[in-house]
């Protein structure tokens, strides 16, 4: 078998996880993938959406099809980083001597739920995890499991309470995807599928069974970095980073990590599309996701409405696209 064939392959189990969680998740095709273009790049995602949009059934459900363990941490004031991490304990069974505990973040997909509610001493807890896919612990470092992705959420309502997360974790994440209230058929799906008997913390129970693994992950991310980005779409990606530094909304603009992101995600949404190399289609397609997060408006523009989202786009319909 050709690498080509066992490539196609690879690229069709994972196209086949999306058909395998819209069995138990409806109306949220652009989330699972941006979960995938995630996966296949090593990146992490932030997720929003007002409660009940689906963000912590559609993690399970991808783990699920994927063959991959998750766990879930709620996220509130009183959280430690130790409770994340994990923790030295006292092993009784060892003769008294101290032991490493694993937290939580040990882990393949890690849904960090309603991240925002808690303090930045433990939002940062996550920092290292998600740069450098390890942990830390009295000098010891200790990696963490292949394939590793924080999906955190955070709710756009009710902010009392909540602290911002900082420019510097927001960059961390490769993509932010939100979660819409889906449009009136699919709310309708999704009451028939009830009264039909689903319940969302059985999601085998909805036929859900795994259609990929981890080892399609891997052979996935190794096929996406083969994938070409010519000179004139690197400097397409350029000068839409630029567009936002000089934007007079914007007190913010890309950094070159972002640039980078929106590189990677759009390899990855190239790779899926069947393709070996990434078109300036692939980087306006990616480009919200990558990018908004990572832009900060000036409190004046702010007062006057201005939306992030259509700053971007002035900012890249500004740019020449490559022919």
């Amino acid at each position: 078998m050709t690498q080509t064939t066992h490539e196609a392959g690879v690229r069709e189990r994972l196209m086949a996880v999306r058909q395998e969680v819209a069995k138990a998740v409806v109306g949220q095709d652009a989330a699972v993938s941006g979960l995938l273009v995630a996966l296949l790049c090593g990146g992490h995602v932030l997720m929003e959406g007002v409660p009940g949009t689906a963000k912590t059934l559609l993690v399970r459900t991808l783990a699920q099809s994927l063959d991959v363990q998750t766990r879930r941490v709620q996220f509130t004031p009183d959280l430690m980083p130790g409770d994340i991490t994990g923790s030295l304990v006292i092993d009784s069974a060892g003769g008294a001597e101290l032991s490493f505990r694993e937290g939580p973040i040990f882990t393949n997909l890690l849904l960090a739920d309603e991240i925002n509610r808690t303090p930045p001493k433990t939002q940062s807890a996550l920092l290292e995890a998600m740069e450098e896919g390890q942990v830390s612990a009295d000098g010891v470092t200790r990696p963490l499991p292949r394939p590793f992705l924080v999906a955190a959420t955070q709710n756009p309502v009710e902010f009392e309470g909540t602290y911002p997360l900082p420019e510097a974790q927001l960059d961390r994440f490769l993509l932010k995807v939100v979660l819409p209230v889906p449009p009136r058929e699919d709310e309708i799906t999704i009451l028939t599928r009830h009264a039909e008997g689903f319940d969302p913390r059985d999601v085998a129970g909805a036929g859900v069974r795994p259609v990929a693994g981890a080892a399609d992950l891997e052979a996935g991310q190794a096929a996406v970095r083969k994938v070409q980005v010519a000179p004139e779409v690197a400097s397409y990606i350029v000068d839409i980073a630029r567009a936002t530094r000089a934007s007079p909304s914007l007190s913010l603009g890309v950094s070159p990590r972002g640039a980078t992101a929106l590189l990677r995600a759009a390899r990855a949404w190239a790779w899926l599309s069947g393709r070996d190399f990434v078109t300036p289609d692939d980087v306006k397609a990616l480009a919200q996701a990558s990018l908004a997060h990572r832009l900060g408006v000036r409190a004046e523009a702010e007062l006057e409405g201005v939306d992030v989202a259509q700053v971007l786009a002035s900012a890249i319909a500004s740019v020449p696209v490559p022919r």
